[in-house]
């Protein structure tokens, strides 16, 4: 009788987590040192692309003698907010249709309808409405997430489970009792799985409406960096506004996590 030999299925060796960190390290010190030796030797045109030192330069002018924490704190105010009320009023709303299918069917497509606009498109006349200050920011930010939280809802709500619904009634509970210690438990980890979703759209609210017009922000800082050809400064509030993109997300993913081991609870 043949024997069967079973072949070992190709494993690949995984990286120990410092060497990852030092090859991530190099490949940006190459990707700058090339930069930098590219404009010097002209091969990357420097009005344009700007060089690693002058970006560094400018950092600190922007963060000694410009206005880098008033911008800051008006573009993370606006996202912030925006995304706590849109983050919010999307969730109400999408749990407040398991109390009427009527309500409901005669909802979903208003919203349904609102989801297919281009939010964006409506940004300026958000700004006439609103004012240029940091209310439209906010305005904007909600229409962002508000839908996507409203649809993301109502998908938990439509996925409760019948049969345990069935049962509470049966036992005497009220609707209000359904909800509270069925629906709502159900429906809490659709809630927060959008919350990482939810904050990139609002701060991409908040920059785009500092874009069109504003007077503090650093969607601000770069749209008068570009019409001044102050390329460097572009960089620096691209350099800032990523750092304070990845700082939220990590809060967010953080803040996720607590919410959901409390929920598994």
């Amino acid at each position: 009788m043949a024997q069967i030999r079973l072949r070992k299925l190709p494993a690949e060796r995984v990286w120990p987590a410092w060497f990852s960190v030092a090859l991530q390290l190099v490949t940006l010190v190459a990707a700058l040192g090339f930069w930098e030796l590219a404009t010097i030797q002209k091969w990357l045109d420097p009005f344009f692309w700007s060089k690693p030192t002058d970006i560094y330069a400018m950092l600190k002018i922007f963060f000694t003698a410009g206005d880098a924490w008033t911008d800051i704190w008006f573009t993370f105010r606006a996202a912030i907010v925006g995304f706590v009320l849109g983050t919010s009023a999307g969730s109400l709303i999408g749990l407040s249709f398991w109390w009427s299918r009527n309500y409901a069917n005669f909802a979903q497509p208003y919203i349904i309808c609102f989801e297919s606009i281009p939010k964006l498109a409506l940004a300026p006349l958000i700004i006439l409405m609103f004012g240029i200050g940091v209310s439209s920011k906010i305005a904007i930010a909600v229409a962002l997430t508000v839908v996507v939280s409203t649809l993301t809802t109502f998908s938990g709500v439509k996925s409760v489970d019948a049969d345990l619904t069935r049962l509470m009634y049966s036992m005497g509970a009220s609707r209000w009792q359904v909800f509270r210690n069925v629906v709502v438990p159900s429906v809490l980890p659709w809630g927060i799985s959008v919350l990482r979703v939810n904050i990139g759209l609002a701060l991409t609210g908040a920059i785009v409406g500092e874009f069109i017009s504003s007077q503090h922000g650093l969607g601000r800082a770069i749209l008068y960096a570009g019409q001044t050809y102050e390329i460097a400064l572009v960089w620096v509030a691209v350099l800032v506004l990523s750092c304070l993109s990845i700082a939220m997300y990590l809060a967010v993913s953080w803040l996720e996590k607590v919410l959901l081991k409390h929920v598994k609870r």
